[in-house]
C-alpha cells in the first residue's frame, strides 16, 4: 500500500490499482483532481478543511462508480446518490475499494465549552493506517501507521504526545499542518519524537511512502 500526503489533512491510499482519498477539503488546492482519481472517499467530519460538499456532489454526479463514506450529517448534506453515499458511525466496518475499514470515535475534539460537539469518526484502514480526523481518539486496535494532527484551534502538544503513547504505532505521520510555520513544525516533531520514541515523519505535499 502506498500513502501520499496532500495539503492539510488530505491523504490518499493506493493498492492494487484502487485509491481511497481521505478528507479532500477546501484547504487542499487539488481536492477536485484527487476526488476525480479516487475509487472511494472517506470523510471524517464536516468542517470545510476536511469536507467540500460541492466537489463531492459534482464528482458523484459525474462518476457513477464513486462511493463516499461520511458521518451522518455530512452524508445527509451530500444526499443518497442511489445509495453511493453511506453514513458511518463508531464501530462500523466496511470495505471501500478493496480496503478494509473500521470507524472509531464519535466526536470532534473540543474547541471551547461554548461550542457544541460535532460528529467525527476516525478510520483504520487495512489494520495499518489510522486517520483520526480532528480528534485524538485512541482506537483500541493495533495501528502501524498513525496520522497525527499537528496544528489547529483544538490541538495541544501534550495531548498529541499522549495520543501517540496510547496508540503505540510503528510510525507516525504529521497531518492537519497547513497553519504550521517551519519552526513550529520542527518543535512539534522534536517534542513528539523525543517523548514518545516514535519519530514523526513530516511529508511534503505530494510525497509518498510505501507501508
Amino acid at each position: 500500500m502506498e500513502l501520499t500526503k496532500y495539503a492539510h489533512s488530505t491523504v490518499a491510499l493506493t493498492k492494487d490499482g484502487f485509491t481511497v482519498v481521505i478528507d479532500p477539503g477546501a484547504y487542499t488546492p487539488n481536492a477536485a483532481e484527487l476526488v476525480a482519481g479516487a475509487t472511494a472517499v472517506l470523510i471524517t467530519h464536516s468542517h470545510p478543511d476536511h469536507f467540500d460538499a460541492g466537489i463531492l456532489k459534482a464528482a458523484l454526479e459525474a462518476r457513477p462508480s464513486l462511493r463516499v463514506w461520511a458521518p451522518p450529517n455530512a452524508a445527509a448534506e451530500l444526499g443518497p446518490h442511489d445509495g453511493r453515499v453511506l453514513a458511518v458511525r463508531a464501530d462500523d466496518s466496511f470495505e471501500a475499494a478493496g480496503f478494509e475499514v473500521t470507524a472509531f470515535g464519535e466526536h470532534h475534539a473540543p474547541i471551547h465549552a461554548d461550542l457544541p460537539l460535532m460528529s467525527n469518526v476516525g478510520y483504520l484502514i487495512d489494520g495499518d493506517v489510522y486517520h483520526p480526523g480532528d480528534s485524538y481518539f485512541v482506537p483500541g486496535a493495533a495501528v502501524q501507521t498513525l496520522l497525527v494532527p499537528a496544528a489547529g484551534p483544538w490541538t495541544k502538544l501534550s495531548e498529541g504526545i499522549d495520543f501517540v503513547r496510547s496508540v503505540k504505532p510503528s510510525r507516525s505521520v504529521q497531518i492537519h499542518d497547513l497553519t504550521l510555520s517551519d519552526a513550529e513544525g520542527a518543535s512539534f516533531a522534536q517534542f513528539l519524537g523525543d517523548l514518545t520514541g516514535v519519530p514523526l515523519l513530516a511529508l511534503q505535499v505530494g510525497q509518498s511512502i510505501v507501508i
